[in-house]
C-alpha cells in the first residue's frame, strides 16, 4: 500500500473507430458502472432493505472542440453496425510510477450536440455512445468486464451463479 496520492490522473487520450483524437476531444466520460436496486419492505421487516437487482447501463460522453468530419460521419442507428471506443489515461502517482489505464467499449455514436455557435468563442460538440460491450483495464489488470450476459469484477464473474441457475452455462 502506497502512503502517498497514486493513480492521480495526468492525461487521455481517445480514439473512435481506430482513429486518434488527440488535441481535439476536451473532455471524456467513461460510463458509470453501478449496481440497479430495488427497494423492499416484506411482511415482519420494520424498514425497508435496498436489493441489488443487477447492473444499470449508463451512456460514455466525450467533448471535442473539432468538428472533426470522422466523427460526426459515425454516427449510425443501422442495426449490426459496431463501432469501438477507446479511452486511455496516465495515471501517475507522486513517487513518478506511471500505469495505464484503458477502457474499452463497443457500440455506436447515437446522439451529436453541435452547441452553440459564436464568433471568438470556442465551440464544443458533445457525443454519446452507446456501449454492449465495457472492458476497463489498470495497468493491464481488469477491473471491470461486462456485456448484456455478464459482468466480472476484478476478473470475477458476478453473474455465472444465476447463468448456472438458469442453466445457460
Amino acid at each position: 500500500m502506497k502512503s502517498t496520492p497514486a493513480y492521480i490522473l495526468r492525461n487521455c487520450a481517445m480514439w473512435l473507430n481506430e482513429d486518434v483524437k488527440v488535441g481535439q476531444v476536451s473532455e471524456m466520460t467513461i460510463p458509470p458502472f453501478k449496481v440497479k436496486t430495488e427497494k423492499t419492505r416484506n411482511a415482519g421487516m420494520v424498514m425497508e432493505r435496498e436489493m441489488g437487482m443487477g447492473w444499470e447501463r449508463e451512456n460514455a460522453k466525450f467533448k471535442m472542440t473539432a468538428l472533426d468530419p470522422a466523427t460526426v460521419g459515425a454516427i449510425n442507428g443501422t442495426q449490426g453496425t459496431t463501432d469501438t471506443l477507446m479511452i486511455t489515461g496516465a495515471l501517475v502517482d507522486e513517487d513518478g510510477t506511471v500505469t495505464n489505464a484503458t477502457c474499452y467499449l463497443r457500440g455506436f455514436l447515437k446522439d451529436v450536440d453541435f452547441g452553440s455557435w459564436k464568433a471568438g468563442d470556442k465551440a464544443e460538440t458533445d457525443y454519446t455512445f452507446v456501449w454492449e460491450y465495457l472492458k476497463l483495464e489498470i495497468g493491464g489488470s481488469e477491473m471491470l468486464e461486462a456485456d448484456d450476459f455478464s459482468v466480472s469484477v476484478g476478473g470475477q464473474s458476478q453473474t455465472s451463479d444465476i447463468r448456472s441457475a438458469l442453466l445457460l452455462n
